[in-house]
């Protein structure tokens, strides 16, 4: 069995915070333990509430954030950023489409020339007309004709410059694409545009994708297997189907209740929070389950032991004391 395209094994991110009254160092644990694989041609969703590491994990996997702890593997290599070889030519198969559509682009430069600088960089095109050819073809490609090579970003809709930005990403035939929240700050009709474009694009050219993303309705219309992070540490990991139909875990079951449903009726009970100051998750602390100040279905194990991330069968891991529970009573 061939090694998969990107493999994450045992990653931890922290941070220093200032020090507090104690004035003793304290540790913001961004990313703990997290085991992550994307196979070739496939697609992975990261989920989670804000503030618990999807975007850090995408920083510490492009190299822009250095892990504490763990590997990160491309196709078998364990990345090392003295390896500017290596370096350089994984960067070229692995490409990020960032959230913001405006701050991505370079306002001085027109979106052809954004696409073309990617050209050069990443595969050392320089001749005149084929940078062009290919420019125009990686614009229509993403549904913008050719005019819109000369257009400034401040010309251009949010729709339009996601759509550039994803133009610059993909020109180059990525392996990988990660998303990173791409379509969170746009209109809704226009985030169904850019989740559809995705989909065509991963199929068209069998691209992987690790699209991280707060909605889970995006995630299972794009992806194959879906990763539930809850302050930093993978809570759950299954394949798309059975995540949506038997999640396991009562932090994924809580997201997936959260889920806007047309039909009130078809709608799931949510569990109840208690986000008190008193029970409010805390970043800094591994003692017990992170989530166990705010779950119902907590014990007093719960609050002492860390949940071992173990198989639930079918490709299905949780992280749960109590998820054998669950299962039989759901």
């Amino acid at each position: 069995m061939s090694a998969p395209l990107l493999e994450v094994s045992g990653l931890d991110v922290d941070f220093a915070l200032g020090r507090g009254w104690s004035r003793a160092r304290r540790l913001l644990h961004a990313l703990r333990g997290v085991d992550l694989e994307v196979p070739d041609g496939r697609s992975v969703g990261i989920v989670g509430e804000s503030g618990c590491g999807k975007s850090t994990l995408a920083r510490t996997i492009l190299g822009l954030q250095a892990p504490t702890r763990g590997a990160i593997r491309w196709r078998g290599w364990t990345v090392d950023p003295a390896d500017r070889s290596r370096m350089r030519s994984m960067r070229r198969e692995l490409q990020v489409v960032f959230q913001d559509p405006f701050g991505s682009l370079d306002p001085r430069m027109t979106a052809g020339d954004s696409v073309a600088e990617a050209l050069e960089a990443l595969e050392g095109v320089t001749e005149a007309k084929a940078r062009v050819h290919r420019v125009a073809a990686a614009l229509d490609e993403v549904g913008l004709d050719a005019g819109f090579a000369d257009r400034y970003p401040h010309e251009l809709s949010g729709g339009q410059c996601q759509r550039v930005a994803i133009a610059r990403a993909t020109v180059v035939r990525p392996r990988l694409l990660i998303c990173d929240e791409a379509v969170s700050a746009l209109d809704v009709s226009v985030q169904a545009q850019i989740v559809n474009l995705l989909g065509d694009l991963l199929r068209r050219h069998g691209t992987a994708l690790l699209f991280i993303s707060h909605n889970l309705a995006v995630v299972r219309h794009l992806c194959d297997e879906v990763v539930v992070l809850y302050l930093g540490r993978v809570v759950e990991r299954a394949p798309r189907e059975a995540l949506f139909a038997a999640a396991r875990h009562p932090y994924t079951r809580a997201l997936i209740a959260a889920v806007p449903q047309p039909d009130p009726r078809l709608a799931r009970p949510a569990l109840e929070h208690a986000d008190t100051p008193d029970t409010r998750p805390d970043a800094t602390t591994s003692t017990g389950c992170a989530f166990a100040p705010r779950c119902p279905l907590a014990i007093e194990r719960c609050s002492t032991e860390v949940p071992p991330l173990e198989s639930a069968g079918a490709g299905h891991a949780v992280a749960c004391h109590r998820w054998r529970e669950l299962a039989a009573g759901s």
